[in-house]
């Protein structure tokens, strides 16, 4: 290496001994400057390379053994599952966003981006009990609800095909199809069978399913359950209606809002924020993931008092929104730390029309935080990528000083922890039982109370109760599942014989009982009776009115933007001591 030193430095330096010293010396320093530079753009070139070969050989291998399978194994191999298998395994360890989509498979990337597919616009799901697919929720004006089907209606059959047994993803695809197609759909309903000419359309789901005036008649409330295709526009119009409404404060919901389209985000926070002022940045390997997002339009309102809702299932573009609020001090943000997904996917297109949604970049709100809250590079032994430590995130500011961290997701200004609920709760509302008392609630009360004023009483909740008991309802209780394996570890550990009377005692106490368990939550399962009954006439956005008057997030909102003194005191920078 020295000896290339100098023969560089020779064919650098012009042969005149004219030359004063001091020039030689410059020349020399230019010569080593020089000299650094290649030698490391020979590194780079050689570990591109190295990397290029890596890639190829690798290629070459995969290739190679897919080749010697196809020929030799003893059975024929079904090549679109066989390599589907190795794709998906490949991407598992990336991340879990990054995914590829068949050409059979683009409907779902583009309901994803858009909100709209064809179909009959109806949530399915599983009758255990019949091992068919349900009607679960019909969305109201589409082909589903506008034939007349009903949540509970059992599929039989799908233009004279039988469907038990099959997958509900399955189904859902044999009910999508192309706009403007007719077929037959055959359910059972009451124990009858019934048959409905359907024909599919375009559904568009809406990205604001709600948005109305509270109680107090001062509060407007939007619901934003997805970041679609001009979801801003749907946005932009509920905060202009509900100010001509008279509200005075408003209430942005992000919570369960999965995200979706970046520069919808950005949208619907320039409503809020004056033109110009940057709201996001994304940086990726590649230069052309790199980009600024700034405000480009006057806002509708700066002024506005502004609480955001969010929760653990608030992700991506949602947690743009409720950072990018946050970090400009324009929203008080409530409820509990968001999901932490600080990544930005963008899809390519794919051989044989099929397309690869691929992580390009992080992207980094106005206080120049990076949210992403779990490090998909560092695995542990096992291959897990674990959450980022908070002890290892880093303190930001927001425009008025405010102290905010990276990694880890949003954390609210106010947090508001959810009531602890019984795993009762989660299996009722996925289980048979709470879908055909709501069909027996309908039989005999034809007319539903209007959303809000829904209310369960004693002796409907008794009927509820006593047919839970009577359906063989069953669930797994998370703490004698605890208490089982306390007990392997005591056992293993040689305690058990010691402590048995003790772990007797507990197992009393922890004995599984039903009749017990349906009254000590007795009033945490009446709203998931109300909603059941709801959305049989009111459909969505009927459930959601039914559930603002118990929500805690909300409730808390209203108080906050209702005492001005308190909304800006928590926006305003905390003194340093």
């Amino acid at each position: 290496m020295f000896a290339f030193y100098k023969a560089f430095c020779y064919f650098c330096n012009p042969i005149d001994n004219t030359y004063k010293i001091v020039h030689k010396m410059k020349k020399k320093k230019i010569c080593l400057v020089l000299f650094v530079f290649i030698c490391g753009m020979c590194l780079i070139a050689f570990k591109n390379d190295k990397h290029h070969f890596e890639v190829s050989k690798n290629l070459n291998v995969f290739n190679s053994i897919f080749k010697e399978l196809d020929l030799f194994y003893v059975d024929t191999i079904q090549p679109g599952e066989v390599i589907r298998a190795g794709i998906d395994a490949m991407l598992e360890k990336i991340d879990p966003y990054t995914t590829y989509y068949s050409e059979d498979e683009l409907d779902e990337l583009r309901q994803m981006t858009t909100g709209k597919y064809a179909g009959i616009g109806s949530i399915i799901r599983l009758y255990k009990a019949r091992n068919r697919a349900v009607i679960f929720e019909p969305y109201e004006n589409t082909p589903a609800a506008n034939a007349g089907l009903k949540v509970g209606d059992i599929i039989l059959s799908i233009d004279g095909k039988d469907i038990e047994g099959m997958t509900i993803d399955k189904v859902s695809n044999m009910l999508r199809g192309d706009a403007g197609t007719t077929f037959v759909l055959r359910v059972e309903r009451d124990s009858l069978p019934m048959e409905f000419n359907i024909t599919r359309e375009n559904i568009q789901m809406p990205a604001v399913p709600y948005f109305g005036m509270l109680a107090d008649g001062q509060t407007g409330y939007i619901y934003l359950e997805s970041f679609t295709d001009k979801c801003s526009r749907d946005v932009r119009r509920a905060v202009i209606q509900l100010k001509e409404e008279g509200a005075t404060r408003l209430i942005l919901d992000l919570r369960g809002n999965g995200g979706g389209l970046l520069n919808e985000a950005v949208e619907i926070v320039n409503l809020f924020v004056p033109k110009g002022l940057e709201i996001v940045s994304t940086k990726g390997k590649l230069r052309q993931a790199c980009h600024v997002y700034n405000t480009s339009k006057e806002p509708l309102d700066t002024q506005l008092p502004l609480a955001v809702l969010v929760n653990s299932s608030s992700a991506s573009a949602a947690e743009i929104v409720a950072g990018s609020l946050q970090d400009l001090d324009r929203a008080v943000i409530i409820g509990v730390r968001t999901f932490g997904k600080g990544l930005v996917q963008v899809p390519r297109d794919l051989p044989y029309n099929g397309q690869l949604k691929v992580t390009t970049s992080k992207y980094y709100i106005p206080s120049g935080r990076c949210i992403q809250a779990i490090d998909y590079q560092h695995r542990d032994e096992t291959g897990k990528a674990e959450r980022i430590a908070d002890s290892l995130t880093n303190v930001f500011y927001t425009a008025a000083g405010r102290e905010v961290r990276d990694g880890g997701g949003i954390r609210p200004d106010i947090e508001v922890k959810s009531e602890k609920q019984g795993t009762i709760l989660f299996y009722l509302a996925n289980d048979d039982v709470l879908l055909d008392f709501g069909n027996k609630y309908m039989k005999k009360h034809p007319i539903v109370a209007e959303p809000g004023k829904l209310e369960i009483t004693d002796s409907v909740y008794a009927d509820f109760k006593q047919m839970v008991l009577d359906s063989g309802f069953s669930y797994d209780r998370q703490s004698k599942e605890a208490l089982k394996k306390l007990k392997e570890v005591a056992e293993f550990e040689g305690y058990l014989k010691e402590a048995s009377a003790e772990f007797d005692a507990l197992e009393k106490k922890l004995d599984h009982n039903l009749a017990n368990d349906l009254d000590r939550y007795k009033e945490e399962i009446k709203p998931l009776i109300a909603v059941e009954i709801i959305k049989r006439t009111h459909y969505q956005r009927g459930t959601i009115i039914q559930q603002i008057d118990s929500d805690n997030d909300i409730k808390e909102a209203v108080s906050l933007l209702g005492d001005s003194l308190r909304y800006r005191t928590i926006l305003s920078p905390i003194a340093k001591k």
